[in-house]
């Protein structure tokens, strides 16, 4: 099992589109820790961490990290994610 450290993750809203995004494509095993910020999955972690990205949650100890624009792209899947629970 893979963990990854993110940021931006919020709460279930967030909780619930990242895991919509990572079953799409295949991936199995997903747990998500919303207080630690941290994802944990079997899979190709090269892919998830190319969707947490676009998504708004980049990995903690990437460049994106410390993206304004990221941060703000997490709001909106999170307000996304809370409207589908």
């Amino acid at each position: 099992m893979i963990t990854l450290d993110v940021v931006n993750i919020k709460c279930g809203g967030c909780e619930a589109q990242i895991l919509a995004a990572l079953s799409g494509v295949g991936l199995s095993d997903i747990k998500i820790d919303v207080a630690n910020q941290q994802i944990f999955f079997d899979g190709d972690e090269k892919i998830v961490k190319e969707i947490l990205t676009k998504m708004g949650y980049p990995p903690a100890d990437s460049k994106e990290a410390k993206s304004f624009f990221k941060k703000a792209k997490s709001y909106v899947s999170c307000m996304i994610g809370k409207t589908k629970k």
